[in-house]
């Protein structure tokens, strides 16, 4: 009986505990792990939140990035952290989807051991090309792709990245050849295409959309469900025929699995906040994404969706992990 009275006792203790790290959190800095270089699409929605997600809780959210190994080296470093509620991570496609499923050796487990905060925004992808390629729309395109088998590289944001995930499927698709050639990040992805070192580009829209204003990069289509405001003269690829590269982005945030629940529901509520926002919102749709705000239950469904999706297409295409 005092065995089960001092467990008791125990377990009382530590939601006591628990409880009053939920009501003063947070009560230092927060991290927030952007899994990417600065530059690309994740760094610009992360940076973009938390400088507002800093003001609604009171305290600074200081940005981390740590590219490399499409994501995973960020991914990993959070699923290590302290569940505190103090290092969090924006969840992409590219870690909790392609990246695991191309990879069953990655050190982290994307469902197991985060638990979601929240959807952040959703966002299109585009194949852009050089200016200097020798094709005006998606239709010379393909023709001088199929001519020319294995000419040309397409720069993403890393293997198994959801970029590289959707020129394998373009390719597939199109029956062409193109090389893949990755990078670590969207960034430096860009500035080799940019400089003309690689013809053309699977990306993020945002990180690629004010070079293609600019008319130093050439979009030829995007993924989403309907011709984009910025973007009109530019078809989907889903009214050229091809539905399975026509899915966009998604950047969430995460926590440490076991992080406390009450903890998760005052960081779900600031951000949803912080969301709505005009300021955010304004900025977020100029990046050329549109902001989510959603559950943490309805952000984990999404996760599970795409990582059985990103399972599906791997098995199907027998995509396999080539560079860390």
């Amino acid at each position: 009986m005092n065995v089960l009275k001092s467990i008791l006792a125990i377990a009382a203790g530590l939601t006591f505990a628990a409880s009053a790290a939920a009501q003063s959190f947070p009560n230092k800095p927060i991290r927030l792990i952007i899994p990417f270089p600065p530059g690309g699409t994740t760094d610009l929605v992360g940076r973009v939140v938390a400088d507002h997600l800093g003001r609604e809780l009171g305290q600074p959210v200081i940005v981390d990035n740590r590219g490399g190994g499409g994501g995973s080296i960020g991914a990993t470093l959070a699923a290590r952290a302290d569940p505190d509620g103090y290092t969090l991570l924006v969840a992409t496609v590219s870690t909790h989807a392609v990246n695991p499923a191309c990879n069953s050796q990655l050190p982290y487990d994307p469902i197991k051991d985060f638990v979601p905060v929240t959807n952040l925004a959703r966002t299109p992808n585009v194949l852009a090309v050089n200016p200097k390629f020798p094709a005006k729309d998606y239709k010379e395109f393909l023709a001088y792709v199929k001519k020319n088998p294995g000419k040309f590289g397409y720069a993403t944001s890393g293997a198994c990245g959801i970029a590289h995930m959707l020129g394998e499927q373009f390719k597939a698709s199109t029956g062409t050849f193109i090389t893949h050639i990755p990078y670590r990040g969207s960034g430096p992805a860009l500035n080799d295409v940019l400089a003309g070192q690689v013809e053309m580009l699977f990306d993020n829209l945002p990180s690629s959309l004010p070079h293609i204003k600019d008319g130093k990069l050439r979009a030829i289509a995007v993924s989403w469900p309907k011709r984009l405001e910025a973007l009109p003269n530019v078809p989907t690829f889903g009214e050229l025929g091809l539905a399975q590269v026509n899915g966009p982005a998604w950047y969430g945030i995460v926590a440490p699995a076991k992080t406390p629940d009450d903890i998760i529901r005052k960081l779900n509520a600031a951000t949803v906040k912080v969301l709505a926002l005009p300021a955010v919102q304004e900025k977020i749709r100029a990046s050329g994404s549109e902001t989510v705000g959603n559950t943490p239950a309805e952000y984990a469904a999404e996760i599970k969706a795409e990582l059985q999706k990103m399972r599906d297409v791997v098995k199907k295409q027998g995509i396999k992990v080539t560079n860390g």
